[in-house]
């Protein structure tokens, strides 16, 4: 006899009602990252809670969802970006599912996990989203203040993780999920 397999596994699609959780979610997090997070600024950074969505549903839900999420997350801030469409979903999809697929190699995650995976997941997107950028014509991406933007949107996003990671397993499936940071 074979389990069934939980809400992010291959194949499997979200309840309705997980569904239209993570779209709250996934607004909720789009109006904090237009408004509130536009005046927290630090060198003239704002974390970056539109990738950290990504960076969480792959860490409480696997590379699937992470990549499904990340789609979503980074299209609803291509709507509020000077850079082409599509590009925040194409690094969002893939950052979302590189972090699931770390996340589901380890059977037994240190407690720490989760915070160092938002970080260094932060700081790859940021960086991924500037080379992705300057391959199509965004060069002003590629500039000295890169370093400050990764550091700065890593920083911040590493404290929001907490958050975010519970928001979004509240969304994909509830407790078990969202041991991600525990």
């Amino acid at each position: 006899m074979r389990a069934a397999p939980g809400p992010a596994a291959v194949g499997d699609r979200l309840p309705g009602r997980a569904r239209v959780k993570l779209a709250l979610v996934l607004v909720t997090l789009l109006l904090l990252h237009t408004t509130l997070f536009v005046e927290l600024r630090v060198a003239d950074v704002m974390p970056d809670v539109m990738l950290l969505a990504a960076v969480s549903a792959g860490l409480v839900a696997g590379p699937v969802l992470g990549a499904e999420v990340g789609f979503a997350s980074g299209l609803m801030a291509d709507l509020f970006l000077a850079t082409p469409m599509g590009l925040s979903a194409l690094v969002l999809c893939l950052l979302g599912y590189a972090t699931g697929v770390a996340r589901s190699g380890l059977h037994s995650a240190p407690r720490l996990f989760g915070f160092l995976a938002a970080f260094v997941a932060s700081a790859v997107g940021v960086a991924a989203f500037a080379l992705a950028g300057a391959t199509l014509g965004e060069a002003h991406l590629l500039s000295g203040h890169l370093w400050v933007v990764m550091a700065v949107v890593a920083a911040g996003n590493t404290l929001l993780a907490p958050v975010v990671v519970r928001a979004v397993g509240w969304a994909v499936g509830g407790p078990a999920r969202m041991k991600a940071l525990a």
